[in-house]
């Protein structure tokens, strides 16, 4: 099982940002305005959360979590480049930063990959499902609109998993 020991500060820096971008990329593609989106944020929180209590199944997802839940990794975890972008630059660098992650796991923790892309692949649909799009006050709209659909898809495919 893959710890934080087995990366560099870099590669960890990169396995750190990754649910952050899993988050963004699918935010970005379809912003839900201010509610909509501490809805999403909430839903990561809550799967990190969930994810935290369920221990012993991912080494490297496990590894994550435990250093994210504390105020200081959640912290180094934002990821400062972002500042400035429009959403589609942000929608793009997220993907690109998703696809370079899972070739690093794929490189450095193979047995622990090809659940770590699954669980981030997990938290862009629990971000895509947490506010409903368009409608007014949560009143109609679409769970999942069709630009968030597009991330999802591109999100699987950057991690080289199937769509959820």
């Amino acid at each position: 099982m893959a710890t934080k020991a087995d990366f560099t500060p870099d590669e960890w820096a990169q396995i750190r940002r990754s649910p952050i971008m899993a988050s963004v990329a699918v935010v970005a593609s379809s912003p839900s305005g201010p509610i909509g989106v501490v809805k999403e944020m909430f839903a990561v929180a809550k799967l990190i959360a969930e994810t935290k209590s369920k221990t012993g199944s991912n080494g490297l997802v496990d590894a994550l979590v435990a250093d994210i839940s504390s105020r200081e990794g959640m912290e180094e975890a934002s990821p400062s480049e972002l500042k400035g972008m429009s959403p589609e630059q942000a929608r793009t660098h997220a993907v690109d930063a998703l696809r370079a992650a899972a070739a690093l796991v794929d490189r450095k923790a193979t047995g622990d990959a090809p659940g770590f892309k699954v669980w981030l692949r997990d938290v862009a649909s629990r971000v895509a499902n947490a506010s409903k799009e368009g409608g007014f006050l949560g009143i109609g709209g679409t769970r999942v609109s069709g630009q968030e659909e597009t991330a999802l898809r591109d999100i699987a495919s950057a991690l080289g998993v199937q769509a959820g």
